[in-house]
């Protein structure tokens, strides 16, 4: 449980060292290692309640709002996220790869999108960290693709059968997936029971804030206010001074040296808009990766024998030249019934579901605004051109990537709705004329202001985003405390 609470009366008007806004994998990890070299004063202000894991397990949810109240939109397109303590370190599945070193120089490479204002090289011991604090599973043969400095925390989890045959045929570009679910119990977290239910594990077996970084949230340093929804900061000589908050109809406010901005792509730049700090890039560019469903038929082998939910990643299609006109994929080997069982007798276990999910482009069209009531509002158009060209090559090239297997039919069962990886309405770069923070995540103007999460993505990426989150996080405030102490 949490230790330091406090409610909105108890710190209205009070100052605080570092004030940070939400509680989720971005400001979670900036907390750890903030909490390293400083002994200041710390508040946390989160939107939701602290949903205890045997209460989300209980009622099948990970937050009591609905986070579809939260915005409004154009499209019927979904933007999942949780709104509760933890954030998205509740509704995750925890699969953890790392950015590869050339989707960090995108334009430079090959002509589109942008590059970020920060190498592979530097993040790369960030990464390590942060793989050590939510204990990743994974194989160290990975560091072919994206090299390592050192070894995985965990072994890697069991792969299923035609895992163990893509591996011997194609061991430059298949690999056992990462994870933060556990492969072997640890103090705080069980050991994956490969139940298939990540969203809410019954185990306890994923990385969670509950689960890994209490230790932060529970610090003498650190207080923790619930229900309290930022309304927005004020700032003066370019510079924030304080940030005003609401819970129940009623208004309060702290004032602070240092502010971190840790919400999600859509509520980081709604607080930026509401506040009338929003620079020309703020909200634009929202996006995530675009995916969609197979389901491939054996002939004479099994699937399902792998130890969690998902045991395969494939990189056939992860880089090359090719980026210059369409995306990269990922092909997500998948160790659960997401299609039910084959109905022929005696060959329910002769299928291979495969999620294809593809990088997006930025597109400014898609963005974040407010409402009429100063709420946010997302514009979505759908996805890029060149999101459908990448996803459709994968697609296409299937059959000639799964030639070790014995393929019966590979069988087209639907796009995605949804990656739930909502991205880059704060995109970092090296100048304002092209982002909004810095390489070291500070606004280029509010140069008190840090901005953490994924929404700072200057491209999308072709991995799941929650690892490079937690690495740029950890980077930030190290940066940020090591310039405090020149």
């Amino acid at each position: 449980m949490l230790k330091n609470l406090a409610s909105p009366e108890a710190i209205n008007r009070e100052h605080f060292d570092y004030i940070v806004v939400g509680s989720g994998f971005g400001s979670g990890f900036f907390l750890k290692k903030l909490l390293e070299t400083t002994n200041g004063r710390i508040l946390v202000l989160e939107r939701g309640d602290f949903n205890p894991h045997q209460w989300q397990v209980e009622e099948q949810r990970n937050s009591s709002i609905n986070r579809a109240d939260t915005y409004t939109s154009n499209s019927d397109k979904p933007w999942n996220f949780t709104i509760g303590f933890g954030g998205g370190t509740n509704c995750w599945f925890a699969q953890s790869p790392r950015f590869l070193p050339n989707d960090f120089r995108l334009k430079s490479l090959y002509g589109v999108g942008a590059d970020w204002p920060l190498s592979y090289d530097e993040l790369e011991p960030y990464y390590c960290d942060a793989e050590d604090i939510m204990s990743i599973s994974g194989d160290d043969d990975m560091a072919s693709i994206a090299p390592r400095s050192r070894p995985f925390p965990q072994p890697p989890h069991h792969p299923s059968t035609p895992d163990r045959v893509m591996k011997e045929a194609h061991p430059d570009t298949h690999f056992i997936i990462p994870t933060a679910r556990a492969r072997i119990s640890t103090e705080n977290r069980n050991r994956c029971c490969a139940s298939l239910r990540c969203m809410i594990c019954p185990a306890d077996a994923k990385f969670t804030a509950q689960n890994g970084l209490m230790d932060v949230f529970n610090d003498d340093r650190v207080t923790v206010a619930l229900r309290c929804r930022v309304l927005g900061f004020d700032s003066s000589s370019n510079a924030v001074k304080s940030v005003s908050f609401e819970q129940d109809g009623k208004t309060y406010s702290a004032t602070g040296d240092v502010f971190v901005l840790g919400a999600n792509a859509i509520h980081s730049p709604a607080i930026m808009l509401a506040s009338g700090m929003a620079d020309g890039f703020t909200g634009l560019g929202l996006n995530e990766t675009y995916g969609a469903d197979l389901e491939v038929l054996l002939d004479g082998m099994n699937n399902f024998d792998g130890s969690t939910i998902t045991t395969g990643l494939d990189y056939s299609f992860a880089d090359g030249d090719f980026r210059s006109e369409r995306g990269a994929s990922l092909i997500y080997f998948e160790n659960r019934w997401k299609f039910g069982l084959r109905p022929e007798r005696s060959r329910w276990q002769e299928s291979l579901p495969l999620s294809v999910v593809t990088e997006e482009i930025l597109e400014d069209e898609n963005k974040v605004e407010l409402d009429e009531n100063n709420e946010p509002l997302v514009q979505f158009k759908g996805p890029s051109d060149y999101a459908k060209r990448g996803l459709q090559a994968a697609i296409d090239g299937l059959s000639n990537i799964l030639t070790p297997l014995p393929v019966e039919e590979i069988v087209f069962k639907r796009y995605r709705q949804t990656e739930s990886h909502l991205q880059s309405t704060m995109r970092m770069g090296k100048t304002a004329d092209t982002s909004v923070v810095d390489s070291d995540l500070i606004h280029h103007k509010y140069r008190n202001l840090v901005v953490v999460g994924s929404s700072v993505f200057p491209t999308c990426g072709t991995g799941n985003p929650s690892l490079t989150v937690a690495a740029l996080s950890l980077r930030a405030a190290d940066r940020l405390t090591s310039s405090q102490e020149v």
